[in-house]
């Protein structure tokens, strides 16, 4: 069957393609709060650690009870465009409650910067959260945050070596891997990517440095965009070197894929933690 896609912002339109898609990003405001508050009533958590000059160079690091048992860093999404840190605080607990530390940082959204701007503020954010906490890193962000995770992993990574080298596996959710799509969409209007950006941002345009491990998750229910874009990844660095898998997780959408973070026992946890 021949097929043309001809409408780019539907194509990459998740809420009005999801029945009741209205309610978030509002649904996670609450359970975000009720975790954060607990976590730092009980003192394990550290709040708006600041880790540049940028008015959202901050982060949160969520602690568990006893020693880390090493570094998970989840990199939020919303189209380099919206949200911030405080939306996901919830989204720690099942890593937390495995022995991990957690930490999710906010980071200066476009127009205000360009997405190559981006991927520096988050690597300043993981290289601070790797001087605060010892051990393996793991890497897991959801839509843009995916491409900022895998970029992370890239050959022209920003990060050091020695942040690098602690990277033990690296999760994207739904991901945005290759940018060259989205500058048919209106919201480029903001994004301002162009030919040169998207060849030296997209992850699936670039090498995947050595001892790449990554898992690329999408919701089975999502928008065609976000599977091909979740298999084109995989499929790529799988031929550059890397061990990659690929999970298609059923009757999930592309705003429900991330629960599974909040529960210990759900294979998502299970699987970046492993």
């Amino acid at each position: 069957m021949r097929h043309r896609i001809s409408d780019w912002d539907d194509a990459y339109a998740n809420g009005p393609n999801i029945p009741g898609g209205d309610r978030w990003p509002d649904l996670w405001v609450g359970p975000a709060r009720e975790y954060r508050q607990a976590l730092e009533e009980a003192g394990h958590a550290k709040l708006d650690i600041r880790y540049g000059d940028g008015a959202r160079n901050r982060m949160d690091l969520f602690l568990p009870a006893t020693e880390p048992a090493g570094l998970v860093v989840f990199i939020h999404g919303g189209f380099w465009l919206r949200l911030d840190k405080s939306y996901w605080s919830y989204l720690a607990r099942g890593a937390v409650e495995l022995g991990y530390a957690v930490a999710i940082p906010s980071y200066t959204l476009c127009p205000e910067i360009r997405i190559g701007g981006i991927t520096l503020e988050v690597a300043n954010a993981i290289e601070q959260a790797a001087e605060l906490v010892a051990g393996s890193i793991r890497l897991i962000g959801h839509s843009a945050g995916g491409h900022l995770a895998t970029r992370m992993i890239t050959v022209t990574s920003p990060l050091p070596e020695e942040v690098r080298s602690r990277i033990v596996h690296s999760v994207s959710l739904s991901g945005l891997h290759d940018l060259r799509p989205l500058m048919h969409t209106a919201m480029n209007r903001q994004l301002n990517i162009d030919r040169q950006e998207a060849w030296r941002e997209s992850p699936a345009l670039l090498e995947p440095m050595q001892g790449a491990r990554l898992t690329c998750w999408v919701g089975g229910a999502e928008r065609s965009e976000f599977l091909r874009q979740n298999a084109l990844l995989a499929n790529i660095w799988k031929g550059l070197g890397a061990e990659t898998e690929v999970v298609e997780e059923p009757d999930r959408h592309h705003f429900n894929v991330i629960d599974g973070l909040a529960d210990p026992r759900h294979p998502l946890t299970q699987t970046l933690l492993s």
